[in-house]
C-alpha cells in the first residue's frame, strides 16, 4: 500500500469552464454547506441564538425593503450591462454555466440555498462582528470571479452594503435573505430565458 505524501499534491487553477455540470453543482452546494456551517458556528460562538436569528418576523413590512432593493439592484445591473463593454462585466462565465440550462425549479432552489447560507454568514455573523462596511469588503473579496474588473467588484460591494443596511434597518435577517434571493432569481431567470428567446 502506497503512503500518502502531501508533497506530491499538485494544485492547479481551475476555471468554471474546466468543470463538467455535475462537478460545478457539487462545488456550488459544497461551498454553500461550508458557508452555512461556518455562519452557524460563528453565530453560536457569538453567544447568539441562531434559531431566533432565523425566526420569521410577525410584521411583513421588511418584504417591501427587500423587494425594493432587489428591483433597484436588477435595474442597476441591467443598465450597467447595457452601457459597459462585455469584458468589463465578465465573471468568467460562472453565472451562465450555473443558470443557462438549469430547469426553473432548480434555479429557484439554488437561489434559495445561496441566499440563506451567504446571508447567515455575512449579515448574521460577520456583520455582527465587524459592521457592514468591512463585511462588504470581505463579501466582495470572496466573490473572486469579479475581482478582475473594478465595476462588478464595486457593484458587489455596494449590493452587500445595501443588504447590510436593510438588515440593520428592519432588524430581521430575512430582509437581506429575501433581497438576495430575488436578485439572484431574477438575474438567473434572465440568463435562462435569454437562451430560450435565442433558440
Amino acid at each position: 500500500m502506497r503512503k500518502f505524501d502531501i508533497r506530491n499534491l499538485k494544485i492547479r487553477k481551475v476555471s468554471a469552464q474546466d468543470l463538467d455540470d455535475r462537478l460545478l453543482l457539487i462545488n456550488l452546494y459544497l461551498t454553500q454547506l461550508i458557508t452555512f456551517i461556518i455562519g452557524l458556528l460563528w453565530v453560536i460562538l457569538q453567544g447568539r441564538n441562531a434559531i431566533s436569528l432565523l425566526k420569521w418576523p410577525a410584521n411583513p413590512g421588511f418584504l417591501a425593503f427587500a423587494a425594493g432593493l432587489a428591483v433597484l439592484v436588477v435595474a442597476l445591473d441591467i443598465a450597467v450591462s447595457r452601457w459597459m463593454p462585455e469584458e468589463a462585466m465578465d465573471d468568467g462565465g460562472v453565472n451562465e454555466r450555473i443558470f443557462l440550462t438549469r430547469p426553473i425549479w432548480h434555479i429557484v432552489l439554488i437561489c434559495l440555498v445561496v441566499s440563506v447560507c451567504e446571508e447567515l454568514l455575512f449579515r448574521g455573523a460577520v456583520q455582527h462582528a465587524i459592521g457592514p462596511y468591512w463585511t462588504s469588503i470581505v463579501f466582495a473579496a470572496i466573490h473572486v470571479r469579479y475581482l478582475r474588473h473594478w465595476i462588478p467588484t464595486g457593484m458587489v460591494f455596494g449590493i452587500s452594503y445595501a443588504l447590510g443596511w436593510i438588515y440593520l434597518h428592519t432588524g430581521t435577517l430575512w430582509a437581506p435573505i429575501v433581497a438576495h434571493f430575488l436578485v439572484d432569481l431574477i438575474m438567473g431567470l434572465i440568463i435562462r430565458l435569454r437562451r430560450e428567446s435565442q433558440a
